[in-house]
């Protein structure tokens, strides 16, 4: 039996502002561009009870809070003292997997100081973490993965919450499906439709069904259902996709700015792959309208895509086809190594997520 934590700082980007700038303590705040044609990276928990969610427009945000305070990110700030916590996991285990800036599982069954409970662990974790930084974190512990991140989210924020072997099923019957790590929003809409609201529900599924109505991912449904769940806490994670997206100053759905926009995220993306020595062949354009309303088209490649034209290429065919009568607010393009992870979407109670390891070297 595995003891596993799941790490978690609370409203990161914006906790740190709040502790450097004392006039935004207790406000509502948002890191982020207040233009017209800005996004909210992160907000404070003053801000979320506004409704106001990371990848949010500034418009909408400061709709629904005319006195909500932007700030501009200082990512450079945020991965020094993502640095100093992942110094602080590191003297508990070796066994650390970073997901991002501001999070991160640690396999604690044997760990440097000999400490029995995670439990204890992770309340020692979590008061470091406040005494050399002066910020919060919450904790999840388990015996998988999948249920630690589900803990660590539980009493958000400064929060520690155990999911116990003898408790966990029955936690897990309990659970929205929204809930579930790895269950996006479509994925969940979806399992609404056919009557798949809680654990209960879709644990009543064979594992066949799952597969058959979701495809690779049902195996993982089918395991997290049953509070299951093997993967290991593999501190050499290896990336599993780049991308680029870009806003644009005016919607269009102008061909030729499209094109050109299109040539300039490909740009970026192979740039990105070649500091990252990254190769794939499943290609995903993102587009999202005018309306906010977003669209994904994917192509699996039979060999591997390592160079601007074949990229370049690729996402031209999947331009054409998406419709193109309303105008454009944004595009993206992502590369993938594999199709073998579950689908993760960003919640709402989060800001943007940015990968630990791309800012390895930095």
């Amino acid at each position: 039996m595995r003891k596993i934590i799941h790490i978690d700082m609370d409203a990161f980007y914006a906790s740190i502002e709040q502790r450097d700038h004392e006039e935004f303590r207790g406000k509502p705040l948002a890191v982020g561009f207040a233009g017209e044609r800005g996004v909210v990276a992160a907000a404070s928990y003053e801000a979320r009870k506004f409704g106001i969610y990371s990848a949010m427009s500034s418009k909408q945000a400061l709709q629904r809070c005319p006195n909500l305070i932007f700030t501009p990110a200082r990512f450079e700030v945020y991965r020094s003292i993502s640095r100093q916590i992942r110094d602080i996991f590191l003297q508990y285990t070796n066994l650390v997997e970073p997901l991002s800036l501001d999070e991160a599982f640690l396999d604690v069954t044997n760990n440097f100081k000999n400490m029995k409970f995670a439990m204890d662990i992770a309340k020692e974790i979590k008061d470091k973490i406040f005494i050399e930084t002066d910020l919060t974190a919450s904790a999840g512990v388990s015996f998988n993965k999948f249920l630690a991140k589900i803990a660590s989210d539980y009493n958000k924020p400064n929060g520690l919450f155990i999911i116990t072997p003898q408790k966990a099923e029955k936690f897990v019957e309990k659970l929205k499906i929204e809930d579930f790590f790895g269950i996006g929003k479509k994925t969940a809409e979806k399992m609404h439709q056919i009557g798949i609201n809680t654990g209960w529900d879709l644990k009543q599924k064979t594992e066949d069904e799952l597969i058959e109505l979701f495809g690779k991912h049902g195996k993982i449904y089918y395991l997290n259902s049953r509070a299951q769940d093997y993967r290991e806490v593999n501190p050499n994670r290896i990336r599993k996709s780049v991308g680029s997206e870009n806003t644009f100053m005016e919607d269009t759905n102008s061909l030729p700015k499209l094109y050109i926009e299109l040539e300039t995220v490909s740009r970026d993306v192979i740039k990105r792959m070649n500091k990252n020595s990254f190769k794939g062949r499943i290609v995903t354009l993102k587009i999202k309208y005018a309306d906010f309303k977003v669209i994904s088209r994917s192509k699996t490649y039979p060999t591997i895509i390592s160079d601007y034209t074949a990229l370049y290429k690729s996402a031209l065919e999947l331009l054409h086809l998406v419709d193109l009568n309303k105008k454009v607010r944004l595009i993206g393009l992502s590369i993938k190594s594999s199709d073998t992870e579950p689908e993760i979407e960003i919640n709402k109670n989060y800001q943007l997520k940015i990968p630990f390891n791309e800012f390895e070297n930095f």
